[in-house]
């Protein structure tokens, strides 16, 4: 049954809980995003020796086929090209979620299951790239629907659904590849991106406009000309909510900034350089899958108990020293950074997730969940164009990681900054 909550401008707002069908379509619309988007990072070691040239010796490109640097370069112009799904996200806020998630889903995943056709390693990067955009705006309004359909004791709950099933997604990519073995390429396990693009004319059907939107459309100002007061421009945020937009993008960008190399490079360094063998980085995605089910329960009812900001701030410190934790050099120390990572990425989420919905009003908050994106993919290109740069240049995983990792953990004490919104309606967060 759904709940209501008093709207002081009409009848009470429609909300529902966190497993409402709309909030589980959401969510299955987040796990075909993750599969594409993490499938990049899964598959990069086969990808670089079929399209690279291993050897014998003991530098980096001979033991992965393609160099660190190479390999930074191509993932960073893949996140890189997500900074397009700015305006697809502002443009929920006039079309509607439900247009726009349905669109860029049916366009992401078929430009992402047509990478499996590449004959080269830049024509791959090239359509990921091409995909990217629509697979990010996806996964933004995703959670834009989780807080905008759900009361404040159901938001956190909602939001961490959709992470969880984001990183479902991700984690299939591992899973299967690590299950089929050689039998099944970098090609097939792209070609499985077909699936959920058949099965979303039947995922459409589930999904519906939050009431949240369709009154703050209503109340909003029409565009009235060239010079006309309610004239809207995709990106922009008003006066009022930009500096704490700033502290967010800044925080956003810390954040991705380490969460790029200890996830994206993870699985290449572990089977070309420590030699693991695919069975065994399957295994750690299955122990990620059951650690990050954990982080996200516990980062929730942190956000609800503690705080968003307290649990955000103490979760960018732990990712930053797992991070360095992963590249020490040792099989133990790559598996246990990276399943920390992992946790503490988990429960990060549904903190910041909390956030960026509760402090901005409706009829922009597919906007500033753009730019929260924006601010992801900028800085996860960054650190990995760093990280690649330095561990080639330095010769050393570990120094690279020290070098990455440490700034992250410095700027966290910023979340303190941020209103503290636990236990508020999005109506008393941030009034329209």
């Amino acid at each position: 049954m759904p709940a209501s909550q008093p709207n002081v401008q009409g009848p009470p707002t429609r909300l529902y809980g966190w497993r409402h069908p709309a909030i589980l379509t959401a969510a299955g619309l987040a796990v075909a995003a993750g599969f594409a988007q993490f499938g990049v990072t899964t598959t990069l070691a086969d990808v670089a020796k079929a399209f690279g040239q291993p050897g014998t010796g003991s530098s980096v490109t001979a033991q992965v086929g393609l160099s660190f640097t190479t390999l930074g370069l191509g993932l960073g112009i893949i996140r890189l090209a997500a900074v397009g799904s700015l305006p697809l996200s502002g443009l929920a806020d006039r079309l509607g979620r439900r247009r726009v998630l349905l669109g860029c889903s049916a366009l992401g995943l078929a430009i992402a299951a047509s990478a499996g056709f590449s004959p080269g390693y830049w024509w791959f990067v090239a359509l990921f790239a091409a995909s990217r955009p629509m697979l990010t705006a996806t996964n933004a309004i995703t959670g834009v629907i989780a807080a905008e359909e759900t009361s404040t004791s159901d938001r956190a709950k909602a939001i961490a659904l959709v992470a969880a099933a984001y990183g479902t997604g991700a984690g299939l990519t591992a899973i299967i590849r690590g299950i089929a073995g050689d039998a099944l390429s970098f090609r097939g396990l792209f070609a499985l991106l077909l699936i959920p693009l058949v099965a979303l004319p039947l995922l459409g059907r589930r999904l519906e406009e939050p009431e949240r939107f369709e009154r703050a459309r209503a109340g909003s100002p029409q565009p009235t000309g060239a010079a006309g007061q309610g004239r809207r421009v995709l990106g922009r945020v008003p006066a009022a909510f930009r500096d704490r937009l700033t502290l967010l993008f800044v925080l956003a960008f810390a954040f991705a900034f380490i969460q790029g190399p200890a996830t994206s490079l993870l699985f290449v360094y572990s089977e070309s350089v420590l030699d693991l063998p695919r069975s065994a980085t399957a295994l750690m995605v299955v122990a990620a899958g059951v650690l990050g089910l954990g982080g996200l329960l516990a980062g929730r009812w942190a956000s609800d108990h503690l705080g968003r900001r307290r649990t955000a701030s103490t979760t960018q410190v732990v990712v930053a020293l797992a991070g360095m934790l992963t590249y020490s050099g040792s099989v133990a120390g790559a598996v246990a950074g990276y399943l920390t990572s992992v946790t503490a990425m988990s429960a990060f989420a549904p903190a910041v997730g909390a956030l960026g919905a509760e402090l901005f009003p409706t009829r922009i908050r597919g906007t500033v969940a753009g730019w929260l994106s924006v601010a992801g993919v900028l800085g996860a290109v960054t650190g990995l164009v760093s990280f690649g740069l330095l561990a080639d240049g330095l010769q050393s995983f570990s120094a690279a990681a020290i070098l990455v990792a440490t700034p992250v953990a410095l700027v966290a004490p910023l979340f303190t900054r941020l209103p503290e919104t636990r236990g508020l309606e999005l109506e008393e967060s941030a009034p329209e």
